[in-house]
C-alpha cells in the first residue's frame, strides 16, 4: 500500500492543473501501531485547518485506515473526502474498526477500491454504491528503464543463492508469507506433481515463514526449493526478470483478502507470465492468456499441469504478451488519468 500511494502521488503531482500537498509519516515496522496511532490523532487535530488554509478541493486518503479520521472530522470540514480500499485494511478482523468501517464509509464523499473483490467487501459492509469507484492499481513506467535482461537477472540470481538454472526453469513467488498467499500449500500440493525440472524461489517473510521452511525441507525436492526470505530491492527485480514463470498460489482464508496483487504487474511488466489462484482481487488482474492464467482454488493438479503447459509450449508468446498487456492496461499512465478524472467528478458536485 505505501509503495502504490507513493507511486500515485507521484502521477497525480504531474497532472498540470493539479497542486498535490502530502501529509505523510515515514515509519519501518518497529512500533508501526503506536506510530500510526500517532499520526491518526495528529490528523484529527489539524486536518481541517490545513485544508482550509490550503483551499483544498478534495481530501484524498490513501487507505481505509488513515480514512478512519473522516468520520471523526466530518462535522468540521466542508471539502470532500475520499478514501482508497485495498482490501485488508476493509476485511481487518478487529470488532472495534469493524464497527468504526460502516461509520468511515458515511462519512467519506466516495471509496475507490482496487478491485471488485474489494469493492464488493466494501458494499457488504454498508458502503453506498453511488459512492463507489473501482480503479486498479498501477505499476511505474520508470520500472521499465532499469529491466535487466533475463540472462544477467538469471546469473545475479545464481550467484545469490548458489542454484544452477541450465536446462531448469525458474518459479518465483514475492511476497508476505502469510497463510492466504498459500506458500505452504504449493510445495506440499503442487511442487510434486509438477513433470518440468524447475527450481522454486519464495522471497518475503511475515508469520508462516517458519511453517513454510518446515514444509520445504520435507518435501521429496527439498533441493528445489529455496525460501530465501526478505531480500533487497535489486535482488527482487532480479528474480522478477529471471523468473521463467511467477506463481500466486493463494487460498481462501476466513477474514483476510488479496485485494489486488501489484506483483504479478511487477512479474508481467518484466515479460513474466504469472500463473495464479482465482480468487478475490487477482481475478481484476489476470486474464487468462494474456499475462497468465487464473486456477481454481485448491486444483493442485490444475495447477500443476498448466505450469507444465505453459514451459512446455507457451513460455515464449506468453512472455511477451504479458508485459504488452499490463503495459496497455496498468501502467500508472492510464490508471492515474482516471484516478485524477474520478477525482475531477467528485469536485465538481460541490
Amino acid at each position: 500500500m505505501q509503495r502504490v500511494s507513493m507511486q500515485l502521488t507521484d502521477v497525480l503531482s504531474q497532472q498540470e492543473d493539479c497542486e498535490l500537498v502530502e501529509i505523510t509519516q515515514e515509519t519501518g515496522w518497529r512500533f508501526i501501531g503506536i506510530k500510526t496511532t500517532i499520526f491518526l490523532i495528529r490528523l484529527f487535530f489539524f486536518l481541517p485547518s490545513y485544508a482550509k488554509k490550503h483551499q483544498a478541493d478534495v481530501i484524498l486518503f490513501s487507505s481505509m485506515v488513515t480514512a478512519s479520521v473522516s468520520h471523526f472530522i466530518r462535522k468540521r470540514t466542508n471539502v470532500p473526502m475520499v478514501g482508497i480500499s485495498h482490501g485488508h485494511d476493509v476485511t481487518l478482523t478487529n470488532p472495534m474498526y469493524q464497527w468504526l468501517v460502516p461509520k468511515i464509509f458515511r462519512a467519506l464523499d466516495a471509496c475507490i477500491s482496487v478491485s471488485s473483490a474489494t469493492q464488493q467487501e466494501c458494499l457488504n459492509r454498508g458502503l453506498d454504491p453511488s459512492k463507489s469507484k473501482v480503479l486498479p492499481n498501477g505499476f511505474d513506467v520508470k520500472d521499465l528503464a532499469n529491466i535487466p535482461p533475463k540472462d544477467e537477472a538469471v546469473y545475479q540470481l545464481e550467484q545469490k543463492f548458489g542454484f544452477r538454472l541450465k536446462e531448469k526453469k525458474l518459479l518465483v513467488t514475492v511476497g508476505r508469507l502469510i497463510k492466504r498467499k498459500g506458500h505452504e500449500w504449493f510445495i506440499r500440493e503442487v511442487l510434486p506433481q509438477i513433470k518440468s525440472d524447475v527450481i522454486y524461489l519464495v522471497i518475503g517473510d511475515g508469520a508462516e515463514f517458519n511453517a513454510i521452511s518446515k514444509a520445504a525441507a520435507g518435501s521429496p525436492i527439498s533441493d528445489k526449493i529455496l525460501i530465501a526470505g526478505r531480500q533487497p530491492d535489486e535482488i527482487l527485480q532480479y528474480a522478477y526478470a529471471g523468473a521463467d514463470v511467477f506463481v500466486m498460489p493463494n487460498i481462501k482464508v476466513p477474514g483476510d483478502l488479496e485485494g489486488f496483487g501489484v506483483v504479478l504487474l511487477e512479474a508481467n511488466v518484466r515479460q513474466t507470465p504469472a500463473i495464479a489462484s482465482d480468487l478475490e482481487g487477482i481475478k481484476d488482474v489476470i486474464t487468462d492468456g494474456k499475462n497468465g492464467y487464473k486456477i481454481a482454488v485448491n486444483d493442485a493438479k490444475a495447477f500443476a499441469e498448466k505450469i507444465d503447459e505453459i514451459i512446455e509450449k507457451e513460455l515464449p508468446s506468453l512472455s511477451l504478451s504479458s508485459r504488452t498487456f499490463v503495459e496497455n492496461k496498468f501502467s500508472w499512465i492510464q490508471v492515474g488519468q482516471s484516478y485524477y478524472n474520478y477525482l475531477k467528478e467528485i469536485c465538481s458536485k460541490y
